[in-house]
């Protein structure tokens, strides 16, 4: 029997990222995958990033993951999503080539020699003291440690209309519920839902009728070590469209044949991305809707058209898809389906990710009940991180909520149960004037340090902070004196907008109505000064947010001081000074420090004051 000191169970983007980062430990890890489906594919959206999820690619770049690498690679249009608003929910989107993305994976991972791709379906898991038994559709396999992300596929079932099939995406084969895989585990008692649009033939589009939306060429690629603006794929536009009242008016008229309203679906979808369903009937008296046209693939037929996921019948969405204007002639190649499946209870996780009842057993991605490719992607390195530090004894790696949006979203899954799909996007974040693209290195290299690594990544890394600092300290200490033509340059309109006295390049860049990035493009071009225009953006950025972000530190420090503060659950759970009900979500819940306690749902203020006092 084959023997791997750390297994995937699924192959998608949380699996790819664990065993990327497993692997560069040197412990033999294997990928056992459905038959049929590359690795890292793009069953829905053809797209990483967007507002919340661009900085999660960030983070995992800096951090060594593999997402941003194949993002660039893969991409074929480049856009900067809220850039009207602040530098803080700036988000960089890539639509990709979901072929090229999933081969360039499948490179990726080829040229790992202490990785094995199994593609077999996997039948059964019997954990042991110090190993698991993973017996699949061939053979048997034995394993010190599991990771489980196995996406939508568990008791996956697939609808359009009334057809109903079983899978957890298009033409795959099914998969079999968590309690038959293991004998003993926990999934909520609700089922999640997702959906995707149907795929229309991108030559039965009339795109004159359609807004063009070009990739954009300032727009940085993702990994810090590839040229910002460099692409590496042919580049091309996506389009919008809009819905109509004739649009809507045809999916409100065929409410009853709608799995999601006919009692056929029971599942819960996302709230922050609905069905076109969803939208005609939340929002009766709306007709207008955004229909982003977007192409799956430089060579592929089909053309994907976010914001009109359906599970109608095919012929209704045939129908309302050609009621939009410039889809008039429009032929459907792959129809909309919407697809429930099992997700675990997130509150079973350790902050690690390991199950809290079977040691060793590990869960990243949608199967934790998360939505989008990113947030698996970044479940899927610290699920595979944590595994291997568990393995070889070291200590594990565990974000801050406060210093990045991955730790915010585990922090968030491990503390309360889910009700519906969980998506990551700024407004969850206590800090995110802080956690932006731009500082993602400066954020994540204490996280990369603690991995004991010593790549061209960590050498990269350390010159930039290096640099970082330095010019930091050239914008603190360099004066602009009030004769110097730069005074009047940066001068703006009116009396309160005037510059007439010496002052530093850091206030300078504070100034509201200047582009801190310009400014000090411009200030170092004037002194002579050449220097990389990431380093310009991220010394640039900090400084316009300087004084916002210390007076936020103030608060944020006390807090961390007790959000980071271990605790016993044990002893809270049986303590008469706290409340039933309380000290039954603690005990369900198994909260391990003061933060994760903060955020259960339903903890009572009183609870919090008596485990502060305590630990006071």
């Amino acid at each position: 029997m084959q023997t791997f000191d750390i297994t995937i169970v699924g192959g998608g983007h949380a699996g790819i990222e664990a065993a990327h980062i497993a692997a560069q430990f040197g412990v033999s890890v294997a990928i056992i995958t459905m038959p049929g489906i590359g690795l890292g594919s793009a069953p829905c959206n053809p797209s990483v990033g967007g507002v919340g999820k661009g900085q999660v690619v960030r983070e995992l770049d800096a951090l060594g993951g593999l997402m941003g690498i194949l993002a660039d690679k893969a991409g074929i249009q480049f856009r900067t999503l809220n850039d009207s608003k602040g530098f803080a929910v700036q988000s960089t989107r890539v639509q990709i080539d979901k072929d090229l993305y999933s081969q360039r994976a499948e490179e990726l991972i080829a040229n790992i020699p202490n990785i094995s791709v199994i593609r077999e379906k996997v039948l059964e898991i019997k954990p042991s003291e110090d190993n698991f038994e993973i017996t699949t559709s061939k053979r048997s396999y034995r394993t010190k440690k599991i990771i489980m992300t196995v996406g939508t596929f568990l008791n996956g079932k697939l609808h359009t209309g009334s057809s109903q099939t079983l899978g957890g995406r298009v033409d795959c084969e099914p998969s079999r519920g968590l309690q038959t895989l293991f004998s003993d585990i926990k999934t909520l008692p609700l089922r999640f839902k997702t959906g995707t649009p149907p795929r229309i033939d991108k030559k039965t589009i009339d795109y004159t009728k359609l807004d063009e939306q070009p990739s954009d060429s300032t727009v940085r690629n993702f990994h810090c070590l590839h040229d910002p603006f460099t692409r590496l794929s042919e580049q091309v536009s996506c389009f919008l469209a809009r819905t109509n009242h004739e649009t809507m008016g045809i999916i409100r008229a065929n409410k009853e044949k709608s799995p999601m309203f006919n009692g056929q679906i029971k599942g819960v979808g996302a709230r922050y991305c609905p069905s076109i369903e969803d939208k005609a009937y939340r929002y009766p008296d709306k007709n207008v809707h955004h229909v982003f046209i977007e192409p799956e693939g430089l060579k592929l037929d089909t053309m994907y058209p976010s914001g009109i996921s359906s599970s109608l019948p095919a012929d209704v969405q045939l129908e309302y898809v050609r009621s939009i204007e410039g889809l008039e002639k429009a032929e459907i190649l792959v129809y909309g389906y919407a697809v429930e499946y099992d997700v675990i209870d997130t509150t079973e996780l350790k902050i690690t990710l390991e199950h809290n009842q079977i040691p060793n057993l590990y869960f990243a991605g949608q199967v934790n009940g998360t939505s989008g490719y990113e947030e698996a992607a970044g479940q899927g390195f610290i699920a595979g991180a944590n595994a291997t530090l568990a393995l070889l004894g070291l200590d594990p790696l565990i974000l801050s909520r406060h210093e990045s949006y991955i730790g915010v979203m585990i922090e968030d899954l491990t503390s309360n149960t889910r009700d519906e799909p969980y998506r990551l996007f700024t407004a969850r974040s206590e800090n995110r004037l802080f956690i932006r693209e731009d500082n993602s290195i400066q954020r994540m290299f204490p996280y990369r340090s603690q991995l004991l690594l010593n790549t061209t990544l960590d050498i990269y890394q350390k010159i930039f902070l290096h640099d970082f600092e330095e010019l930091l300290d050239f914008c603190d200490e360099t004066m602009i004196p009030e004769y110097s033509p730069l005074i009047l340059e940066f001068s703006g309109e009116g009396d309160l907008q005037k510059l007439s006295r010496r002052m530093s390049v850091t206030e300078i860049l504070k100034q509201a109505w200047l582009n801190p990035i310009s400014t000090l493009e411009r200030v170092l071009g004037y002194h002579g000064v050449v220097v990389p225009l990431d380093l310009i953006r991220t010394v640039a950025i900090s400084k316009k947010y300087d004084g916002y972000i210390k007076n936020s530190q103030v608060q944020h420090e006390k807090l961390k001081k007790m959000d980071g503060m271990k605790i016993d659950w044990q002893n809270i759970s049986s303590s008469k000074n706290i409340s039933f009900e309380c000290r039954q979500r603690v005990t369900r819940i198994k909260p391990e420090t003061f933060g994760q306690l903060k955020l259960i749902e339903g903890i009572r203020p009183a609870t919090l004051a008596v485990v502060a006092a305590k630990a006071l």
